[in-house]
Parts: structure tokens; C-alpha cells; sequence
């Protein structure tokens, strides 16, 4: 009696585990065919950015706005082939800032941003545009046509320095091509560029311009990169 009960366990035990082996071999056949769907062949486009006619010009591919983990089993592949979109620049490494600010004019900004800046749009609606700022995502926001940035003044380095204001720290190379570019688009510039704390940890170059929405943007480059954020006492100038 002690024997057939334990046989009776040992066949139950095995029904079980056929069972399970069952149930996980028909759940891989699913998975396997969920990553069996087609994906959609990328298309290379050639581009070209605002600015000089040999500005902004490279080839990226577009990519598809659904991934097959996102998209049903039971989507066909023209359905997919259809929602397309393309990006125009590379997020800039590590973590890109964001920065939203209001504007008097989509259609002003556009020209000032992607053309004199040359800065590739982004997303945009009726009401707002994204823009690449060397990886960085800015965001012009229409507020109403009456507009204009409201400025404060502090003195740095013997410069009245507009606030708020916003910008970059660039290479010093890319910081001469900027005031450059600026220049020949008949920008006039707020502080012109120039070198400021000479000799000092901090030593840069700087200038002030604004868009045509009065909004104050500063670019600099530091001499010596490292030194960006170099802990000292500044004593400012009268």
C-alpha cells in the first residue's frame, strides 16, 4: 500500500511538470513571434540647416515613430512604413538642458533662431517651437504680440549686464565664428565681445546680444576650459 502511494505521487508530480513544460514552450513560441515583426527600412535624407548655403547640410536617416514593442501583434507593416518622422540633430552629451522662454513672434524667432543662429527646429505647433542649441533644447513660446523682455542691469567685470539671460559657454574657436556670424546678420550686440577677468582664473570671452524679442542672450568661452567653474572671490569693479 506504502508502494502505490508513492507512485501515485510520482505520476502526479510528472503531469504537473508536463503540464508546466507545455504552458512555457507554447509563452517563448508567443515572445518569439512578438519579435518577429517586420521593422521598417530607415530612409537617408539630406538636409540642410539655416545660415550661409554651406551651413546646416548632412544626411541623417529618419526613424520610425513606433518600435515593435509599442506597436500591436496585429499591425501590418504599411501601417508602420506610414508614421515617419526625422531628426535634424543629436542631443548634446550627458544631460541637455531645457529652456523655455516667451517670444512676440513665431515666425521672427524662426528667422533669428534657425537662421541667423542656425539652429535646427524641432517640434512646433501653432504656438511653439523647439530648437537645437548645440544639443540643447530651447523652446520659443508666443505669449502675445505686445511682448518684450522687461531688463534688469548688475555690473560684472565693468560691464553693465543685462538679467535674465541665457546662453552658452563655447569654445573659444567656436565663440569668434558665433560673434562672426552675428555680426554679418547686422545684430547689434548689447556688450561687444571681448575678454573679460584677463589674467584671472575665471578669464573669458564674452558678449550680449538679443532676439528680436528682447530676450538677452550671453555666449562666452573660458580660456581655460577647466576653469569653468573655478571657486574664488571676484571683487567687482566700479
Amino acid at each position: 500500500q506504502h508502494y502505490m502511494t508513492m507512485k501515485l505521487q510520482y505520476l502526479a508530480m510528472l503531469s504537473l511538470s508536463l503540464r508546466f513544460i507545455g504552458s512555457a514552450s507554447s509563452r517563448a513560441m508567443w515572445v518569439n513571434s512578438r519579435r518577429t515583426l517586420p521593422s521598417t527600412a530607415l530612409i537617408g535624407l539630406k538636409l540642410r540647416g539655416g545660415g550661409d548655403d554651406n551651413d546646416g547640410v548632412f544626411e541623417r536617416p529618419s526613424r520610425d515613430i513606433s518600435s515593435s514593442s509599442t506597436v500591436a501583434a496585429s499591425a501590418s507593416v504599411d501601417d508602420v512604413a506610414e508614421k515617419k518622422y526625422v531628426t535634424l540633430d543629436d542631443p548634446a552629451p550627458g544631460s541637455p538642458f531645457h529652456y523655455a522662454f516667451p517670444v512676440h513672434s513665431l515666425d521672427e524667432a524662426k528667422q533669428f533662431y534657425g537662421t541667423i543662429l542656425g539652429c535646427q527646429e524641432g517640434r512646433s505647433s501653432e504656438k511653439w517651437q523647439d530648437y537645437s542649441l548645440h544639443g540643447h533644447q530651447i523652446v520659443c513660446h508666443w505669449v502675445g504680440n505686445d511682448y518684450r523682455c522687461v531688463d534688469y542691469y548688475n555690473p560684472v567685470d565693468g560691464d553693465e549686464v543685462p538679467v535674465p539671460h541665457a546662453g552658452l559657454a563655447l569654445t573659444v574657436e567656436e565663440f569668434h565664428a558665433l560673434a562672426e556670424r552675428v555680426e554679418k546678420a547686422g545684430v547689434e550686440f548689447i556688450i561687444e565681445p571681448h575678454l573679460r577677468f584677463q589674467g584671472a582664473p575665471g578669464e573669458q570671452w564674452t558678449m550680449f546680444f538679443k532676439d528680436p524679442s528682447g530676450n538677452n542672450l550671453e555666449f562666452k568661452a573660458m580660456t581655460k576650459v577647466e576653469n569653468l567653474f573655478a571657486k574664488y572671490n571676484v571683487v567687482d569693479s566700479d
